[in-house]
């Protein structure tokens, strides 16, 4: 039998093979981490949820500010109108009521030449003189009168003024917005112009009841020059023969 040694060196490694079974593992996936991409993943997220709070951030201002805007609007719930316009009028009704010589301009210059005329008039009797002399005296005495009611009359305002004076004072202080504040400011701006009338009218009345008597003593003064010329008399009763 020839020998061929080609074949059996086949043969052989046929055999091992088919002996040696060698298992072939699966293939699987393998994870790549980069590091790069992630820190940037990081960062943009970062930067998004930075937005979202600027956002929530820019929508609390704006809902604070809405809020301040409406307590800025907000009107002042008191009102003392009412009761400075009532003190005056009860000062315009007493200044109305004022007898003798009114607080008008043509009452006034009627009455002046009635009562007090420029020129005494020696053609008036002793009883017209007597008349007009007690005319002139009760428009003085009237004068004072009206002067003393009004004078009266402010004074009580002031005691009512005091309190309104707190209470707006009150107000002021516990505004909650700028309305508030300026309504109650103003409120107060027109208590003290009130009060300044209330003393302009009170001068008005005493000054009123001051030239009243000084006019009054004037015309008593020409009077007492008229009769004392008639008790006199003529200078040629005194005069010898």
């Amino acid at each position: 039998m020839k020998f061929r040694p080609f074949a059996a060196f086949l043969a052989v490694t046929s055999m091992i093979t088919t002996a040696v079974i060698v298992p072939v593992a699966p293939a699987h996936a393998i994870v790549v981490f980069d590091p790069s991409n992630y820190a940037q993943n990081v960062l943009t997220a970062a930067r998004t949820l930075q937005q979202i709070n600027n956002q929530i951030q820019a929508l609390q201002n704006q809902a604070s500010m809405l809020t301040n805007m409406t307590k800025h609007l907000q009107r002042l719930d008191f009102s003392s109108l009412t009761q400075i316009t009532r003190s005056m009028q009860r000062i315009g009704t007493l200044m109305n009521q004022a007898e003798g010589i009114a607080f008008d301009l043509a009452s006034t210059d009627e009455a002046l030449r009635q009562q007090f005329p420029a020129v005494f008039d020696t053609a008036l009797s002793t009883n017209e003189i007597v008349t007009q002399a007690r005319a002139r005296f009760q428009a003085s005495m009237q004068g004072y009168r009206q002067t003393m009611r009004v004078q009266a009359q402010v004074v009580e305002n002031i005691g009512a003024d005091a309190e309104l004076l707190g209470e707006l004072v009150t107000q002021s202080q516990s505004a909650t917005g700028s309305l508030q504040a300026a309504q109650a400011t103003n409120q107060l701006i027109a208590l003290s112009t009130k009060q300044q009338f209330q003393i302009q009218q009170m001068m008005a009345a005493q000054y009123r009841a001051d030239a009243l008597e000084r006019a009054r003593q004037q015309q008593a003064m020409e009077v007492a020059r008229e009769r004392t010329k008639r008790f006199i008399g003529s200078a040629r009763i005194y005069t010898r023969n």
